[in-house]
């Protein structure tokens, strides 16, 4: 309930003991929806700063305050050189008005999402000046219309059959929270205004608390078993709710979210672990094709033509067995289609095998990063521990710098283009004509260039990698094996009037494999 009526009345006469007669020096803001209005008293600087966030709408009053040199901006120009003559409060409002010797007036209303602060010249009704602009009915707001009579006596309450929130709105919710735990709902109507006789009891004889709800600092001015912090003097309430909603809170939040980013890849790296370990258990216990495939081999005497089953002597497993072949296709060329399969089933099963090591890898290093990550209480702890485990995506910004990915393998520069546009222009501005140029086959996906190193010929495992790459940025990515086609970037040209990323491609040659991401892909 931190800024409402109830609260605001206790502040305000303390506020005017600081404030009173203090001359204002500058008014700026170097955040947003923040304002700070610097005076001077006796020789003292004393600050009024107004976090105006709906999110963590705060006031607070601290002694010194130092203005940033950049990104910053003045305003309210014209209550410079004024002093504060009065501040008080605007009845059962949640606001304050603090009036300057010269009789004009800046209000601040603390509405929790649309607090402003609004300046009126002396005998204006419409505000000259507003803080928060995007409020637009706050210049239509006339000054007078802000004060509410409430009449809180019995007969008030008798007549409103005890409806706490019309009897007295300015309660706000830890109030009516209490009213209601102490049955104030089931209650007669004696019961309930016996209840809130001590409600009001309590609010004009109040101990500042700040408690916890959920992720949310409040304002009390209950007794609170469970309080962070009490005091008795409203102005320490409100600088001390000031650190706990704008930066203690901020900092809770962000490092939330920093945990949640990790616990999601942590959710999302266990399940690639248990899915690529049961398709690698699943390659690793059948039977491998390269075996079938020897043993029709050894047997192609035995196979009469154009069968569909053959029973044969498995000589691995050293059992007869029924073997499956191809109708309209021999032994020979089966077999033959059997020790491919096998090529590349061994080549599956070794990068699942590396693809598991690394994510295992991952998930111990996230599990280290979030017991870490738990531990810290300051936002300089946690921004130096991501910036220093690389954790902040490039921005968007940076990303389009250039129109491809970057990587680098045995020496050899890889770039992948970024988009359909980007294609063309890697194509167009960063290919050389000994290059090698990559692209998944018959799909849609990033050109692949492997730039070229002179007197050096293409390591046919660099080849292999980019073609993986090709694959992995493509519509064949979630293929098992993937058909690449690649050439010298001399043997590639763009078609006047062809859509982005469209080539023509001579003197192709194709190559078959895994799609398989950089080995720091999150996905």
């Amino acid at each position: 309930m931190h800024f409402n009526f109830h609260f605001l009345k206790f502040l305000c006469p303390e506020l005017e003991k600081v404030f009173c007669g203090a001359e204002i020096v500058e008014c700026f803001s170097q955040n947003k929806d923040e304002l700070v209005i610097g005076s001077t008293k006796d020789e003292k600087d004393i600050f009024i700063r107004a976090n105006l966030l709906p999110s963590v709408s705060c006031v607070s009053f601290p002694d010194n305050f130092k203005r940033s040199k950049r990104n910053t901006v003045s305003l309210f120009p014209e209550i410079i050189g004024k002093k504060i003559a009065k501040i008080e409060v605007i009845n059962y409002e949640r606001a304050f008005i603090a009036t300057l010797d010269s009789g004009d007036m800046l209000v601040f209303k603390l509405h929790g999402t649309r607090s402003n602060i609004l300046f009126y010249q002396k005998d204006d009704l419409l505000p000259n000046l507003v803080f928060r602009n995007e409020l637009k009915e706050d210049k239509n707001l006339i000054l007078s219309d802000l004060p509410k009579n409430l009449q809180t006596d019995n007969d008030a309450f008798l007549s409103l059959e005890g409806n706490a929130s019309k009897f007295l709105p300015t309660l706000g919710k830890i109030p009516r929270e209490w009213l209601k735990n102490q049955g104030y709902i089931e209650s007669d109507i004696g019961g309930k205004w016996a209840l809130m006789q001590e409600l009001l009891d309590m609010l004009d004889s109040p101990l500042y608390s700040i408690i916890k709800e959920g992720s949310e600092y409040l304002l009390s001015l209950l007794p609170e078993k469970d309080a962070i912090f009490q005091t008795s003097d409203p102005i320490r309430a409100c600088n001390e709710l000031f650190r706990y909603r704008v930066v203690i809170q901020s900092f809770e939040k962000e490092k939330q979210t920093w945990l949640k980013q990790l616990h999601d890849q942590q959710k999302r790296t266990k399940s690639y672990i248990q899915k690529t370990g049961e398709r690698l258990e699943q390659l690793l216990n059948e039977t491998s094709p390269a075996h079938i495939a020897d043993v029709i081999m050894a047997n192609l005497h035995a196979i009469e033509p154009n069968i569909e089953h053959v029973h044969l002597f498995n000589f691995y497993s050293g059992k007869e067995e029924i073997f499956k072949l191809k109708m309209g296709q021999s032994p020979q060329k089966y077999a033959e289609n059997l020790y491919r399969k096998s090529k590349n089933r061994k080549k599956e099963i070794e990068q699942l095998s590396q693809n598991l090591a690394e994510k295992e890898k991952l998930f111990q290093q996230n599990a280290t990063w979030l017991d870490e990550m738990i531990a810290f209480n300051d936002f300089r702890s946690l921004r130096d521990f991501i910036k220093n485990n690389h954790l902040t995506p490039k921005s968007k910004e940076q990303e389009e710098q250039v129109p491809f990915k970057r990587f680098e393998f045995e020496g050899f520069e890889v770039l992948v283009g970024k988009s359909a546009k980007s294609n063309d222009d890697m194509l167009r501005n960063f290919a050389w004509k000994e290059d090698l140029w990559l692209h998944a086959k018959d799909v849609s996906g990033s050109h692949v260039l492997i730039k070229y190193r002179s007197g050096i010929n293409f390591p046919k495992t660099v080849l292999e990698r980019a073609a993986e790459l090709a694959a992995y940025y493509s519509k064949n990515k979630n293929e098992s094996l993937s058909p690449v086609i690649y050439t010298p970037a001399k043997f590639v040209r763009k078609v006047k009037g062809t859509p982005p990323g469209a080539v023509m491609v001579e003197k192709e040659n194709v190559l078959m494999v895994r799609p398989t991401g950089p080995k720091d892909d999150p996905n």
